[in-house]
């Protein structure tokens, strides 16, 4: 039909096993992380804040997975003054900082994870052994 389209939803039961997997691979590292696991729209499934992690990394984390998510692609790569304008105007939830990814199945967007208290590619890596733990498209 033309008014309307065929969308993915991730479970809970997928956010959880994502999330687990993300602890995991922060524990691996020695690097307690803030992780956020959100839907397409943005909106929280499941989160953890790692203990020692950075309190403030809950906020950056939570931006991370909505921005991924709206953007549809990894968070880090959009100019420096764009991203800063659109962190005022969302009030925070929109961040350039590196750490976000889409959550994808066969191409359509499921959710996003941002994660946060590391360096940038501690986050991704964090971030991309969730991806792997529940079969989502590689990023």
């Amino acid at each position: 039909m033309k008014y309307t389209k065929e969308t993915l939803v991730l479970t809970h039961s997928g956010a959880i096993e994502a999330l687990s997997a993300a602890v995991k691979a922060a524990e691996e590292l020695s690097v307690p992380q803030c992780i956020f696991i959100v839907d397409c729209s943005g909106e929280t499934i499941a989160s953890i804040r790692m203990d020692g992690a950075k309190y403030l990394s809950m906020h950056t984390a939570r931006a991370k997975a909505r921005t991924a998510a709206s953007i549809n692609a990894p968070t880090g790569s959009m100019a420096f003054e764009f991203g800063t304008s659109a962190g005022v105007a969302s009030q925070g939830g929109v961040t350039p900082l590196p750490g976000g990814l889409p959550i994808r199945f066969g191409g359509k967007l499921a959710g996003a994870i941002g994660v946060g208290s590391g360096t940038g590619e501690q986050d991704f890596a964090v971030g991309r052994a969730a991806l792997v733990a529940i079969g989502a498209d590689a990023v």
